[in-house]
């Protein structure tokens, strides 16, 4: 886990999230508000949907009624993120978190299951005091790889 992780608030700008990025060689921050509560996620993969083209959802109309094919939500959502200014806009909301307390294997498999890249740990308050990386569990994997080839 790094702990003390860089955070954002929700009504910071996304220039300020770029900055961070580009600063600390990250690929994307917790959002947490006044009390340090995580309230979200911004990553690459949020602000690079500012680049990707938006179709509006298929949809047929059958007299004067309007049938979609697709979820009109999914759209609403992909155009908001294209035009928000703020991190609120374009942050992933309800984001998975973990306990200091959780195995290391817990937190991995959490990660791949739902295809996520980074784990925010909170204390019993809810309050953010780490996070935890793939590149957290990669090194945390050096010493059992450097076990194996010592004992071959």
């Amino acid at each position: 886990m790094t702990a003390n992780p860089v955070t954002i608030s929700p009504t910071d700008s996304l220039e300020t999230v770029i900055k961070l990025l580009e600063q600390h060689r990250i690929s994307g921050l917790p959002v947490v508000d006044e009390a340090n509560h995580v309230v979200g996620i911004i990553s690459e993969g949020d602000l690079l949907v500012r680049e990707s083209p938006m179709q509006p959802p298929l949809h047929m109309t059958l007299m004067g009624s309007v049938i979609y094919f697709e979820s009109p939500k999914q759209f609403h959502q992909h155009m908001q993120k294209a035009l928000g200014m703020f991190v609120q806009d374009v942050m992933s909301t309800k984001p998975i978190i973990a306990k200091p307390d959780f195995p290391l294997a817990t937190a991995a498999s959490m990660m791949l299951s739902k295809k996520i890249n980074r784990l925010p740990v909170v204390d019993d308050d809810q309050t953010l005091i780490g996070i935890i990386t793939r590149h957290d569990l990669v090194q945390a994997l050096k010493p059992a790889v450097a076990f194996e080839e010592e004992t071959d």
